[in-house]
């Protein structure tokens, strides 16, 4: 294929520490070396400590699935995100997070998914009915539309409620405000400094958070006394509430529920937003594909549980839109005792910085590593990286629990959306990668939308 995918530009391969982090403020994936795209391990100094990003998959297995305690997640990730997310499940550790799972996985199990299909399917509906007057050929900021319907989703699934409830759309507008100031890392990721020293937060950070948490806390306590009167739908919200630890016999109480609420709204809806929005790009890059899609829907379609799972080429460009455009691009663990990796010393504290962006990139694990190229899934390579270099919800114990109510809703939104729309580039407005709370595009990502 001639034209390839966006790809932000790499750093020049040595610069100073200043000018590193000047350039990560701004983005952190052109922050980084061009160099990271060969590497297997990667050793990066600062004056306060030692960073490592790691690209070898035996190495990946051995910090993600044979000794996950032994590295768990850094704290400093938890910075820029605990205003917002507390004490969640996505950035507890040990025993709290094991617990916290516990309560939490029974929720998203294979015979759930199904049962919050329907919900979905409205939200995925709802979204092509928003869209219906303003598919005239006028460009669209499509991020916009995909963070809309990826939303609703939640709320749907979560509380049995649409966006177009009072709370629900006051939680988006502050949470679209929320993405757009806070990036995924801060500089406290790079500076350690004592628990007791005030953090400081991009402007109007700690207000939408304070906002968004208690709009979410007035969610969960009208729940709970749903819950208590027996009146309560019968809910993503409602099963976790209603769950107790099996080790201890005990809940969530009030508090820890809106930790876990807002990180379910963060993981659920701006990662699927991402990704559906650079998988529409993708099919307006590649009219092909989008012909082909929109021929499977047309012979499947997307009515039931069942016929999602027939739309084997649509999951299959959804697969390639999260290699290449991985929502999360980089995860942190953090060495809990010396080590030796390589043939290099990695000293207790170090940062391990586990990279889907630049795994999924990787030019000695996959073939054309750049390309858009939905076949690749069927092909061996496709298959052993799918196996050993592709972590797009990361793996092993610590695999995000949605994985599969994702990839279910990612592959019947993008479904619905092109078996109704014809999407086309705009000409001189290709989007540019860049990393915030996840992989967006720095000025959005425009489109023409008309219809079949």
């Amino acid at each position: 294929m001639s034209r390839l995918p966006p790809k932000p530009p790499a750093r020049p391969d040595k610069v100073s520490l200043w000018r590193y982090l000047k350039l990560f403020r701004a983005d952190i994936l052109s922050a980084q070396p061009q160099r990271l795209y060969r590497a297997w391990m990667a050793e990066f100094r600062t004056p306060f400590f030692r960073s490592f990003l790691v690209n070898q998959p035996e190495l990946l297995d051995v910090l993600l699935k044979q000794r996950p305690d032994d590295f768990p997640k850094s704290d400093r990730v938890g910075e820029g995100l605990r205003p917002l997310l507390g004490n969640s499940v996505f950035l507890t550790n040990g025993e709290t997070w094991k617990r916290q799972r516990r309560i939490i996985d029974p929720a998203f199990e294979g015979g759930r998914l199904r049962e919050t299909f329907p919900a979905m399917h409205a939200a995925a509906e709802a979204g092509v009915a928003r869209l219906l007057s303003r598919a005239d050929g006028t460009p669209l900021e499509i991020e916009a539309e995909t963070s809309h319907i990826a939303a609703d989703v939640i709320f749907r699934t979560l509380f049995s409620i649409p966006i177009e409830h009072e709370v629900a759309s006051e939680v988006f507008a502050r949470f679209r405000a929320y993405q757009q100031a806070q990036p995924i890392l801060n500089l406290a990721a790079f500076v350690p400094v004592p628990r007791w020293m005030p953090r400081f937060y991009p402007k109007g950070t700690r207000t939408n958070a304070t906002h968004i948490r208690r709009l979410i806390s007035d969610l969960t306590k009208t729940r709970l006394a749903e819950i208590e009167a027996g009146t309560a739908p019968d809910d993503l919200a409602t099963k976790i509430m209603t769950t107790r630890d099996p080790d201890t016999g005990v809940g969530f109480d009030a508090e820890e529920m809106v930790d876990q609420v807002a990180i379910f709204f963060l993981a659920g809806h701006e990662t699927s937003a991402s990704a559906l929005g650079w998988a529409l790009y993708l099919m307006a890059l590649y009219p092909e594909w989008q012909e082909k899609l929109a021929a499977e829907v047309a012979e499947h379609g997307t009515g039931d549980f069942a016929a999602v799972s027939r739309l084997r080429l649509t999951r299959d460009v959804f697969r390639e839109t999260l290699r290449l455009y991985p929502p999360v691009p980089m995860m942190v663990r953090e060495a809990q005792c010396p080590e030796r990796f390589r043939d290099r010393e990695v000293p207790k504290g170090s940062q391990l910085v586990l990279s889907p962006w630049h795994l999924h990139r990787h030019e000695r694990l996959w073939e054309r590593p750049d390309d858009f190229d939905p076949g690749r899934w069927q092909t061996e390579n496709g298959k052993t990286c799918a196996r050993n270099a592709y972590m797009p919800f990361s793996a092993g114990a610590r695999v995000c629990t949605g994985a599969g109510f994702a990839m279910v809703e990612g592959v019947l939104i993008l479904a619905q959306l092109l078996h109704r729309f014809r999407v086309e580039r705009v000409e001189g407005r290709d989007p540019q990668p860049v990393a915030h709370l996840t992989v967006r595009s720095r000025n959005g990502i425009w489109l023409r939308l008309s219809e079949r």
